[in-house]
């Protein structure tokens, strides 16, 4: 199947002993470069659908815009691989503050974080969803069932904004992290409430992935692989729940387990 999202290629597959010719799904990758009133600001690789939805959660997880009504106008041009975005209020972006290490106090911890602009927009959760065993199970199944690409590539991640009863929008990326701005792009465009809201996630949960979380306001994730230490440490001290190797009846709970039933009076013993 021809797409957006993977394209054929002929392929020798070595199984059974002997060698075969076959066609095989991969993964497209798509460079796009972002341009904010016309100067160069960032460029990503990333799977080229929902481009604007991208271009716009990534612009607000960075910390340059806080609502899609800053925009003013945006034009993507994906046979050049370009996307020009047009704010509001002109700003003159100091790149230097998004390339330099930066450390600062999150809950009153010392905490370094990557980039000066993570320090800028994490949020740290005090209000977030509470959630079942048997609808974590369900969300994860609901998810999975949504990954044809993933299980026709092996290439595509995938993650998709909940309720606890039901997905609200799934979006695709072979950038874990692209997939959550995407996301948080669509949000963005319409005016979704996201403090109630929880991330179903097919990828391994990094500090990227769980800092793209705090930013757009999300208290809990649920993911089928496993997360990071990093990850687990902001994770406690942004106020979020990370669940992890969610696969069928089984999952962990990391940090924060107080948001699903259950476990409303239980604590983790967190050393970092």
């Amino acid at each position: 199947m021809e797409s957006f999202v993977m394209r054929r290629q002929n392929i020798i597959k070595y199984r059974g002993n002997q060698f075969e010719e076959v066609d095989d799904e991969i993964a497209v990758e798509f460079p796009l470069t972002i341009v904010v009133d016309g100067q160069e600001f960032a460029t990503m690789v990333c799977t080229p659908t929902h481009l604007e939805e991208l271009v716009i959660g990534f612009l607000a997880s960075e910390g340059i815009i806080r609502s899609s009504k800053e925009i003013k106008a945006i034009a993507v041009d994906e046979h050049r691989g370009f996307a020009y975005v047009e704010l509001v209020t002109k700003q003159s972006i100091q790149k230097e503050f998004y390339a330099k290490r930066f450390i600062g106090s999150c809950c009153g911890k010392s905490r370094q974080f990557y980039f000066y602009n993570d320090m800028k927009t994490a949020k740290t959760i005090v209000h977030s969803t509470n959630i079942r065993v048997e609808q974590c199970i369900r969300l994860m199944q609901l998810l999975q069932e949504q990954s044809t690409d993933f299980q026709a590539t092996g290439g595509i991640h995938n993650a998709a904004l909940c309720t606890p009863n039901e997905l609200v929008i799934v979006r695709s990326d072979i950038g874990r992290h692209n997939a959550l701005d995407k996301i948080y792009g669509y949000c963005l465009q319409q005016g979704l409430p996201l403090s109630d809201k929880v991330i179903a996630f097919s990828g391994r949960v990094s500090s990227e992935v769980l800092l793209k979380v705090s930013k757009m306001g999300i208290g809990m994730i649920l993911s089928k692989s496993a997360p990071t230490t990093l990850a687990l440490e902001l994770a406690n001290d942004l106020g979020i729940t990370v669940v992890g190797f969610l696969r069928g009846h089984t999952f962990n709970v990391y940090t924060h387990p107080n948001k699903i039933a259950g476990l409303e009076e239980k604590t983790l013993q967190f050393d970092n």
